[in-house]
């Protein structure tokens, strides 16, 4: 479980984030963080001013048309702004964290079951910077059949971290989503970070189950928030999706370009 420490942090910074700031000094401290983050105003849908507070900012919208999907069903696009920080097959029940460094699938998911039928799969490891536009978007056509809540610790999912510490993805707070796909499961396990406490799950209650019936996405629609920026696991079982041979540890990418191809070696 988090610490009080690293509790009481994210709760603060949350509290802080939630502050409605005064419509003049909106453009300003926006202005300010963008300088500092490297994140880009230009694709703003609204407004520096409609967004009341800096929570409101890091999850602003972009414009329309400023990511668009790879069309071809075959391809998986990326569902969120990020760097890949883990490319890796799964074998005997684990993926590898950063630099080697692996951990079971079985921990991440909260089940031994979907660690079995992703055996002889694949995994993405994704990390959202401060930067980064913070909602995910569906990567495929599915409905969303289960939602896991798990609790856990709240550690710093920066790079450097995950260089340092033997085991973070599979032990921090997240939310386990399970997509039934025409190709069947996929997985995206959104993992929350230090001073990231809140993860959101479209028509979902926080912490709450999957809808009954089973939700439908479709490909490239807003699944889930994070209410700062974190970590996405994404996994895919044999015979569904593998990363392009192009796609490197380390790249940048943007949500909706191509990361993974049905059949890709």
């Amino acid at each position: 479980m988090a610490t009080p420490l690293a509790r009481t942090s994210s709760r603060l910074c949350g509290w802080l984030a939630d502050r409605k700031l005064p419509t003049f000094l909106r453009a300003p401290v926006y202005r300010a963080y963008a300088r500092a983050t490297g994140a880009d105003l230009s694709e703003l849908r609204l407004a520096l001013a409609d967004h009341p507070s800096l929570g409101a900012f890091f999850i602003r919208r972009l414009k329309d048309g400023a990511r668009p999907f790879a069309t071809d069903p075959n391809v998986l696009p990326s569902p969120v702004d990020g760097r890949v920080q883990s490319l890796c097959p799964i074998e005997r029940g684990t993926v590898l964290q950063a630099k080697g460094r692996p951990y079971a699938v079985a921990e991440l998911l909260g089940d031994e079951g979907e660690s079995r039928e992703l055996e002889g799969g694949h995994a993405w490891t994704i990390y959202l910077s401060p930067s980064d536009y913070h909602r995910i978007h569906s990567p495929v056509d599915g409905a969303l059949e289960v939602l896991r809540w798990m609790p856990g610790a709240l550690y710093s999912v920066a790079p450097k971290v995950l260089l340092r510490r033997e085991k973070v993805l599979s032990i921090n707070e997240r939310a386990v989503l399970r997509l039934r796909t025409d190709r069947g499961p996929f997985f995206l396990v959104a993992v929350g970070a230090l001073n990231v406490g809140r993860i959101r799950v479209v028509g979902v209650q926080p912490h709450g189950p999957a809808p009954s019936p089973p939700r439908r996405f479709a490909r490239s629609e807003e699944l889930a928030r994070f209410e700062m920026g974190s970590t996405v696991v994404l996994l895919s079982p044999r015979g569904g999706f593998a990363p392009t041979p192009e796609l490197r540890v380390g790249a940048a990418v943007k949500m909706g370009e191509p990361i993974g191809r049905c059949g890709a070696p």
